[in-house]
């Protein structure tokens, strides 16, 4: 099965090749306005209130003193806390986890429906089913245990105001009276805090007065929500990962030869080299391995880039250079789910695919047989104006008998972390001014 989406809070506007070059690329075609930022991240953004039955920002809340009022005592109330210190401890947990804080009832009901369905949908291009995220609950049964939820990593709040849970009395307290009266007059709102109490943390306070308000807003923002966890688990992988052993030579080879690099954690090694693509591999055991590879194409006209053109040119790489060793070669498993969506990647014009691979070969009798190797993969697939180049960054996943959701991610940390030439000119020349 495909599936091409073009998410609208991920995504940035194809560029046009005839347009590349510094003297157009002012705001217009790789600015703010054109990089996802105005909408991916809005949750975070500290001025503005996404109200579901409106969707009136501070902007249009201009005309209406009341509705100013009830927003910006909303967003003090939820700021305030431990803003003011200058240090917090790193939030703790495991990484790919949230903590739902929501009672029992709700869990089990259509809030908590809403929740497994919108912040941990099944992923379907995993060999097995695994959702996006691990949800934990946990109900607020004492003041203790709220301690030890405001230490963790990725937190949701969810309760519908008019309850007389536990929760939902947490969550009326941070409002004041005018907050509390707008919400319970049927306006809605996610909230999302980062770096609330410890370091390195994502809240999001989910707020409407009924259960059919809070599943309404599960479900216009659950992709959101789901982006702001996502980011942030790849902030905090991208120092755990890369904190001790970063290999550096490894990045310096990238930059002589190829003027891009990725960073190289401690066990990874180049295991293939040529003109224009280079692989990249980790071998845990010969069982279990990670693989990254990098490919690219001078003077492209991104025209040109569509789902398609990258299933075609990922088989044919595949087959050229990412070989067994009883000749058989990798090959998109196109019986299984794939999915290709326009995202900004590092304020760039690209597809992010997943699918699965699998390890196939040519017989001269029965044609393709298989070889009973398979696992997933995230591809990004990039047109970068500065240099009119077209990069494909490919991470793969083999280890049986595992959950592969996690270290996928760590595929796709590694490949965020991608930077060319330019971009180390222009972070230098901006350091000296």
């Amino acid at each position: 099965m495909l599936y091409f989406q073009n998410k609208s809070s991920r995504s940035i506007a194809k560029p046009s090749h005839t347009n590349r070059g510094v003297a157009n690329r002012g705001v217009a075609n790789r600015g703010v306005a054109n990089r996802g930022v105005a909408n991916r991240g809005e949750l975070n953004r500290p001025v503005t209130l996404h109200f579901a039955s409106t969707e009136t920002t501070m902007k249009n809340l201009a005309n209406n003193r009341k509705w100013v009022a009830a927003a910006l005592c909303l967003f003090l109330m939820l700021s305030t806390g431990c803003e003011a210190l200058e240090y917090r401890p790193s939030a703790v947990g495991r990484e790919g986890e949230v903590i739902v804080v929501i009672d029992s009832l709700n869990w089990s009901g259509p809030i908590g429906d809403a929740v497994r369905a919108n912040i941990a949908p099944y992923l379907g291009t995993l060999p097995a089913p695994e959702r996006e995220f691990t949800l934990r609950r946990i109900s607020l049964s004492s003041q203790r245990l709220l301690e030890t939820i405001q230490k963790q990593k990725n937190i949701v709040f969810v309760a519908p105001l008019e309850d007389e849970s536990a929760e939902a009395e947490f969550l009326r307290t941070r409002l004041d009276e005018t907050a509390l009266s707008a919400v319970m007059s049927g306006q809605s709102s996610v909230i999302a805090r980062r770096d609330l109490r410890r370091s390195g943390q994502q809240v999001i306070y989910m707020l409407g007065d009924t259960e059919s308000t809070i599943v309404d807003l599960l479900e216009d923002r659950g992709e959101d929500i789901r982006y702001q966890f996502n980011e942030i688990t790849r902030q905090r992988l991208n120092v755990d990962m890369f904190e001790k052993g970063r290999r550096f030579e490894l990045e310096d080879t990238l930059m002589s030869r190829h003027a891009f690099a990725v960073r190289g954690q401690h066990d990874y090694f180049i295991a293939s080299d040529t003109t224009d693509f280079v692989w990249m591999r980790r071998v845990v055991n010969s069982d279990s391995w990670r693989s990254l590879w990098v490919y690219y194409i001078e003077d492209f006209n991104p025209a040109n880039l569509t789902p398609e053109w990258i299933y075609e040119a990922r088989e044919r790489l595949t087959q050229t250079h990412i070989r067994g060793n009883m000749g058989g070669f990798v090959a998109i498993d196109f019986r299984r789910e794939l999915t290709s969506e326009n995202i900004d990647f590092l304020g760039r014009f690209a597809y992010e695919t997943r699918g699965l691979w699998h390890m196939i070969g040519e017989d001269p009798v029965k044609g393709r047989v298989e070889y009973g190797m398979g696992g997933p993969f995230v591809n990004y697939t990039f047109y970068d104006d500065e240099t009119g180049r077209l990069y494909m960054i490919d991470g793969m996943v083999f280890a049986p008998g595992y959950d592969k959701r996690e270290f996928l991610r760590h595929m796709e940390v590694i490949s965020h972390s991608f930077w060319t030439a330019e971009d180390a000119a222009a972070a230098a020349a901006k350091i000296e001014t």
